[in-house]
């Protein structure tokens, strides 16, 4: 049986990873500036990380959400406490896709209405609901298109107070838009989003799976606007490389039994793996790490005049570069073995570990002022 070929492949194959470092089959040594799509937040193969699964998998790897978890309500507990959500109640699931598919389901459940308004841009996720959400019309199938969504543009009030009326369920944005190449919501728009979705009595739904986590500088990226929204999701670092997802709901939002389900969500494996990812961002302070390597970096981004409007927060960074420089992510890779990430036409976007380096950040800015000469 041959693989699905969805995804176009480099012609590498890692065989090892520690921190910010990759290996390939061939020995060849790699930095990693991408994390696998911001997955890797505490570095690839933590000790602690380490040890964490491999003591779990020893005893119980698996069980389904019909017994007592202990260490779900551990997980939730440390995320309530370093997040600042502690009066929130959590959800767990598999992935991004199903956390935002949860949230928007909450949504209508809640309000009894259907309608969701999403932004130019937006990435959510490849599931019926969340794909639909996604303004990629290439990536929505016909028997996805029938949901109810209205697309308008990011940090345009106006535009969003037209399309608000008493048909919405919720609002959905990214603290930070990823794949739509780093584009980031004013905080005066976020605060207008959720001024009028508590007077419409639409839920204001927070897309975290890439940007938050710490990767911003704080735990979510929402926190720089001081917005609360009624329901945050995350993922991809949320278990730096286990799949694990989440919901945080706000406590106004009642649940009754058989509202929500996931067979593998939470399960034990997962759990201690979301939790190892807390410990260690705790102890090693990672989030203000994200913050000052993300500073130091993206000053060291705007000295270049040829690179074109230089954004982002913490370790969640993108810029453009122009036409005859179209190839540098890719002479990244191959001359200089580093993995970055791109948004199409021309940007950049570096979504590295928490725990980078000054050092590792300077290997970055040395080979690509090689590049851009």
């Amino acid at each position: 049986m041959k693989l699905f070929d969805v995804y176009p492949l480099f012609n590498i194959t890692p065989a090892k990873a520690q921190g910010s470092w990759l290996w390939d089959d061939k020995g060849e040594k790699y930095l990693d500036l991408y994390g696998g799509h911001a997955v890797i937040s505490i570095g690839h193969s933590h000790p602690h990380y380490v040890k964490t699964l491999s003591d779990q998998l020893s005893k119980i790897a698996f069980y389904s959400n019909s017994v007592q978890n202990p260490i779900q309500e551990r997980l939730a507990e440390k995320l309530g406490q370093l997040s600042g959500y502690a009066d929130y109640q959590l959800f767990l699931c598999n992935s991004g896709a199903e956390a935002n598919e949860n949230a928007l389901k909450l949504a209508s459940f809640v309000t009894g209405r259907k309608k969701v308004i999403a932004f130019k841009k937006a990435f959510h996720g490849r599931t019926s609901g969340a794909v639909a959400a996604t303004d990629n019309p290439k990536i929505v199938a016909p028997f996805n298109a029938g949901h109810d969504i209205v697309f308008v543009p990011m940090n345009d009030e106006a535009a969003f107070d037209a399309a608000l009326d008493n048909t919405v369920a919720a609002v959905i944005i990214e603290g930070i838009q990823g794949v739509g190449g780093i584009q980031l919501p004013d905080d005066s728009f976020l605060q207008h989003l959720e001024k009028k979705c508590k007077e419409n009595g639409s839920l204001f739904i927070l897309d975290e799976i890439q940007s938050g986590y710490g990767r911003t500088g704080k735990f979510f990226a929402h926190q720089h606007a001081g917005v609360r929204p009624h329901l945050i999701t995350t993922a991809k670092g949320m278990g730096n490389g286990f799949p694990i997802g989440g919901v945080l709901i706000h406590p106004d939002i009642k649940p009754w039994a058989g509202m929500l389900g996931t067979t593998f969500g939470g399960a034990y494996l997962a759990s201690v793996a979301g939790l190892a990812v807390l410990e260690v961002m705790e102890k090693e302070n990672l989030i203000h790490n994200a913050a000052m390597q993300g500073e130091y970096l993206i000053a060291k981004l705007k000295t270049y005049s040829i690179l074109k409007d230089v954004r982002g927060r913490g370790l969640m960074i993108g810029f453009d570069l122009p036409e005859e420089k179209k190839s540098v992510r890719n002479d990244l890779l191959q001359k200089h073995k580093i993995f970055t990430g791109e948004a199409k036409p021309n940007t950049i976007r570096l979504l590295p570990s928490l725990t980078l380096t000054t050092q590792e950040a300077d290997i970055f800015i040395t080979a690509l002022t090689e590049e851009l000469k």
